[in-house]
């Protein structure tokens, strides 16, 4: 290569990188680390496949008997308030968690959302997601949950044969009667709504059967359902927590391979083939499965400046 070319595609790349920086978007990645007792966490990335740790906890746990937190769920409302659940506790626990924030560094008091009480002999409420529904305007809330003897049993013992419930809210202090939201004839549980277009709603899962236990994705008109078309599961098995975004052309697609100690990540087009691109990603080490959204650079400037305080008070 002469030289002439190679500073043409070095200055290329530079505007690439730059370009990227100084975009009016950047993606958040909400997190978590073993033990789950620490608190939410926050990833960010201008460009959705090389991710860096704020370093920071922001909101440490105290809604549930367990006072853990677990499968952060951010979804921003129209007013710009920002809204989390998460994952209170493993067994005995029929609900979630919930606070709220309008910068992501100062929270409301943190709030118990009992969605399964009504069913006396609900083992669980775990990874609760948010969607806002802006053709609704309202927020869908989807979580998987066992109820022993309700559905056919798999290979999974009763207490872990999960099926997924919803409930809706436009405030956060009134919420529609729980339903269920999905039966696909097998455990299931982590799934994430995510809109591709005006009716065209894609949900990604985790097949929580034996010996599954790895992603897939089905597809639906209308983001409560019914959902059809499902693909095939085409992450390795002992993979959960899957959160979907979008980067140019591509979809990306995030899992916890949590025997293989890594993230994972799938880049797809169509929906029908996917490359794995694990090698080619960038997620800190100790990160435990969130949701993506976006946020302002500005937004991503408060969240340096809160850590780096932070730091400096240290």
């Amino acid at each position: 290569m002469n030289r002439s070319v190679k500073y043409i595609l070095l200055a290329f790349a530079s505007v690439l990188i730059l370009s990227c920086k100084t975009g009016k978007n950047v993606y958040i990645f909400t997190s978590f680390h073993e033990p789950a007792d620490g608190g939410l966490r926050l990833l960010y990335s201008y460009d959705a496949y090389h991710w860096t740790d704020l370093n920071h906890v922001f909101i440490k746990p105290e809604a549930g008997n367990a006072k853990i937190l677990r499968d952060p769920s951010i979804a921003q409302g129209p007013d710009g308030v920002y809204h989390l659940v998460w994952t209170t506790g493993w067994k005995d626990d029929q609900g979630f968690g919930y606070a709220s924030s309008k910068d992501l560094v100062h929270w409301s008091a943190q709030q118990h959302i009992n969605v399964m009480g009504y069913e006396p002999t609900a083992v669980n409420a775990w990874a609760p997601e948010l969607f806002y529904d802006d053709e609704a305007a309202r927020f869908i809330i989807v979580w998987a949950s066992t109820i022993p003897n309700r559905f056919p049993k798999g290979q999974e013992p009763e207490d872990n044969n999960h099926r997924l419930y919803y409930t809706t809210t436009k405030d956060f202090k009134t919420f529609a009667p729980t339903k269920l939201f999905l039966d696909p004839g097998f455990s299931v549980i982590d799934a994430e709504i995510v809109k591709r277009s005006r009716h065209d709603y894609i949900l990604v899962m985790k097949d929580n059967t034996r010996p599954n236990r790895n992603i897939l994705l089905a597809f639906s008109n209308n983001p409560l359902g019914p959902y059809t078309n499902y693909t095939k599961r085409f992450t390795e098995m002992y993979s959960e927590g899957p959160s979907m975004t979008k980067a140019g052309s591509n979809w990306l697609i995030y899992y916890d391979s949590y025997r293989l100690k890594r993230y994972g990540a799938m880049r797809t087009t169509d929906f029908k083939t996917f490359t794995d691109i694990s090698d080619s990603v960038k997620v800190p080490e100790g990160h435990k499965h969130g949701t993506i959204f976006k946020v302002t650079k500005k937004q991503l400037n408060l969240l340096l400046k809160e850590t780096q305080l932070k730091t400096d008070q240290r």
